[in-house]
């Protein structure tokens, strides 16, 4: 049984049957990842940036009777990534969901020539490093799977997604690689596609909330997936109920 825990008070989890980590969940589709997992009595490993954010998630969480551990981490920073997860000693990871990503629309050849180092940054890089740091983590799981939350902008190009695009369009490919270099280790792991979902991303928009996938919709749809015996969901593709956004 290993032990994790923070000098921030009842920042600390033990591991017992299951263990998820999950990157950016303090808003958005990583706040409802972490609370459908936790619901399901997953022990939560989180980080972000955002530490006001983390500390009340954490005291959502723990109200709620679960077990959460988070720390404040810039995804960006592959030093970041390795301390954290350092942090965390030989606890083992049953579920990693790289879900940490960032969206600055824009046209590559008039976009800032910075958006694009942050695109990759956040949305590729970090998806390696993770993925490199907790496999190791995993072998000792009877339920390993790595769900990597891409973007239908990872197989359709749309006019103003620049760098964006790029980015999930590698990160995708990231994933497939993965899939079949994990085939031998019995580690499933699964493309999240999903269209425009109804979160921060999207504050400001004249479009009504009808018109985006709920972000409860896709944290369910990916537990569901992670359900499966013996079988794996190797793309998760979900659009809004009447199509993309473009």
């Amino acid at each position: 049984m290993a032990y994790i825990c923070a000098d921030c008070g009842n920042n600390s989890i033990e591991m017992s049957e299951k263990t998820a980590l999950i990157t950016g969940g303090s808003k958005g589709m990583g706040r409802e990842l972490v609370r459908t997992f936790s619901r399901n009595g997953f022990n939560i490993i989180t980080c972000a940036r955002d530490e006001a954010a983390l500390s009340e998630l954490r005291s959502e969480i723990q109200k709620s009777g679960g077990k959460i551990f988070t720390a404040v981490c810039n995804v960006r920073e592959p030093e970041e990534i390795k301390s954290f997860i350092k942090s965390l000693g030989s606890v083992r990871i049953d579920v990693l969901i790289n879900n940490a990503g960032v969206f600055v629309p824009g046209q590559i050849h008039t976009e800032e020539e910075s958006v694009f180092g942050l695109m990759m940054e956040t949305n590729l890089q970090a998806t390696y490093h993770f993925c490199r740091e907790v496999i190791p983590m995993m072998h000792d799981s009877s339920k390993p799977h790595i769900f990597n939350i891409c973007s239908t902008a990872s197989i359709t190009a749309y006019p103003n997604g620049g760098s964006y695009c790029i980015s999930k369009f590698a990160q995708y490919g990231l994933t497939k690689v993965l899939r079949e270099e994990l085939k031998p280790k019995a580690i499933a792991v699964t493309a999240v596609l999903p269209g425009a979902t109804r979160t921060g991303s999207w504050d400001g928009t004249d479009l009504p909330d009808e018109r985006f996938i709920k972000p409860t919709d896709v944290a369910s749809a990916i537990f569901s997936c992670y359900q499966l015996e013996n079988g794996v969901v190797e793309d998760l593709l979900i659009r809004p109920m009447l199509g993309d956004i473009l």
